[in-house]
């Protein structure tokens, strides 16, 4: 008879999980590549290799999936969400340069209607931005989706089962593009129309759905039907190719959707708690190692982190 091994994070792995812990914070949290990392720990008389760290990583993420998986189910089962994507360069190991990958972002965030469970924020590594990857991640999804116009969005639309919710802070955000560039005063105006509806969100945050959704009613909407108005009739003084007059179609394009926060008052006017999440990642780093995962689970491996000198800056 003989005494089992201890039980370890990674297979055949010496590595605890109080050091896991610290390679992975500090290559994801304090920015610190591997190869940085081997130098540290070669200073201080232990010798790790970049390979043995990048082992590391992959045999960690692979550890992690059961509490990913456990996220992402509690992430989607909620009646709203808000999704968003993001470009990021993606190492291409063998010819020195970068790829772009996307990284999605789906954020369950009840919390400025009331609500007291936990919010949460699940991320998606895909190679490109296809429409197929937001029809795998959402595929059991039922409720609203709060997002951006993207086209990609569309088909989740078709059968009914996901609600779309336009973005607010996208249509301000236009407008304020445009005073950057020529001051003109449609935009200026756009966006002192706009102001109040944030105004009131900002007095209703915390508040049940169902107050929220009567004092929208009440007093955002009427805003609403006037900014509408004003719009088409600010398109008859406007030359068609400007700025400002793209920025309008943009909203009357999507006038239906970006009145659905009025309609439930669980939905909130803009998509920026999806925003919020992609900048609090570390972007780059985040798609590094869902790669690397991907790249291992298919029977590749985890070299893509020996990068040439001339690649050392990234992290």
């Amino acid at each position: 008879m003989q005494e089992p091994a201890p039980h370890r994070p990674i297979a055949r792995g010496l590595a605890g999980p109080g050091l896991l812990a610290h390679v992975l914070v500090a290559k994801y949290c304090d920015h610190l590549p591997l190869y940085r990392q081997s130098e540290i720990y070669e200073r201080r008389g232990i010798e790790l290799d970049r390979s043995t760290l990048a082992d590391w990583v992959g045999g960690a993420s692979r550890s992690l999936e059961l509490l990913v998986e456990a996220l992402r189910k509690y992430a989607l089962s909620g009646t709203k969400l808000h999704g968003d994507d993001t470009p990021v360069p993606v190492l291409a190991p063998g010819n020195g340069k970068t790829k772009t990958g996307r990284l999605w972002t789906y954020v369950r965030d009840d919390r400025p209607a009331g609500s007291t469970n936990a919010p949460a924020v699940w991320f998606a590594f895909s190679p490109d931005r296809k429409s197929e990857h937001p029809l795998g991640h959402l595929q059991t999804f039922r409720g609203t989706l709060q997002a951006d116009g993207y086209a990609g969005f569309n088909r989740l639309y078709e059968n009914g089962n996901i609600r779309e919710a336009a973005c607010w802070a996208h249509v301000r955000r236009s407008f304020m593009i445009c005073l950057k560039h020529t001051l003109p005063p449609v935009a200026k105006e756009a966006l002192e129309r706009i102001a109040p509806l944030y105004g009131i969100e900002k007095e209703i945050r915390g508040k049940p759905p169902e107050q929220r959704q009567q004092i929208r009613i009440a007093r955002s909407l009427p805003l609403l039907d006037s900014m509408k108005a004003w719009f088409e009739a600010s398109l008859t003084k406007l030359s068609r190719k400007s700025e400002v007059t793209l920025a309008i179609h943009y909203a009357l394009g999507r006038w239906t959707q970006l009145l659905k926060y009025c309609d439930d008052g669980q939905v909130e006017i803009d998509n920026n708690a999806a925003e919020r999440a992609l900048r609090a990642g570390a972007l780059e780093e985040l798609s590094l190692c869902r790669i690397r995962y991907w790249r291992t689970a298919r029977g590749g491996n985890l070299q893509s982190d020996r990068l040439g000198k001339t690649q050392r800056s990234r992290p």
